[in-house]
């Protein structure tokens, strides 16, 4: 799922961007720059709300960007729980696949391990 959620972007001390989503439950991350804090709050979200969804908890409305009271910066942030979830849900699923006999045999006597050989395969093409 795709959400949107407005974010507060806070100046650092040492520099950089404190970041609070202040819709999603304990929701804070930072960046070095601009671009990372905005990267940072879209990930720390998304992995929050992935456990929303597991959960089947309802998942916070977000807020209106006008209505945050803050002098700090503020600005909408996409998150997309369906892409953190490709990128970093590395649970093994078992899936049943066809080849010939013949091909077996000679992969069985090379000592071929036909998971890492199929997980390799893949990773390389997507």
């Amino acid at each position: 799922m795709k959400y949107v959620y407005p974010a507060v972007f806070e100046p650092a001390e040492e520099g950089g961007y404190i970041v609070t989503v202040p819709d999603v439950p304990h929701c804070y991350t930072s960046g070095k720059d601009m671009a990372q804090a905005i990267e940072m709050a879209q990930d720390a979200a998304a992995m929050l709300l992935v456990d929303f969804e597991d959960e089947g908890s309802q998942i916070p409305e977000p807020s209106n960007l006008d209505d945050l009271q803050t002098t700090s910066i503020k600005s909408l942030v996409l998150v997309d729980t369906d892409s953190w979830r490709k990128e970093f849900d590395s649970r093994a699923v078992k899936k049943t696949l066809t080849i010939p006999s013949w091909l077996n045999t000679k992969a069985e006597r090379a000592g071929v391990n036909f998971s890492q050989l199929l997980r390799d395969a893949l990773m390389s093409v997507v």
